[in-house]
């Protein structure tokens, strides 16, 4: 039971990451990054005790998605920085 104090301890840190600091776009995206990691880190742990297959599966379709959301947010925030110069999240409200 031990085992499930690392999640809490990842969803914990990726909130505060989320919604105390949001300084930076960066930092939100790494929050949002962990948060689909501790997802990982549960499946694995759930098919480790039930010993299925199919959350090996959803597994690699969570990383997937990550994957493709980390591309696509990191292609906007370098588009971004190359038309303003600069990051910062109160700038980025402009945008609407």
């Amino acid at each position: 039971m031990d085992v499930v104090y690392v999640p809490i301890g990842m969803i914990l840190a990726a909130i505060w990451g989320l919604v105390i600091v949001r300084r930076s776009v960066i930092i939100i995206f790494m929050s949002i990054e962990l948060l689909l990691l501790v997802v990982n880190i549960v499946l694995i742990m759930t098919v480790g005790m039930i010993d299925d297959g199919l959350g090996l599966i959803y597994m690699l379709l969570v990383l997937t998605i990550a994957a493709g959301e980390a591309a696509v947010g990191l292609a906007i925030l370098v588009v971004y920085y190359r038309l303003s110069g600069m990051i910062e999240l109160r700038k980025i409200n402009k945008l609407k």
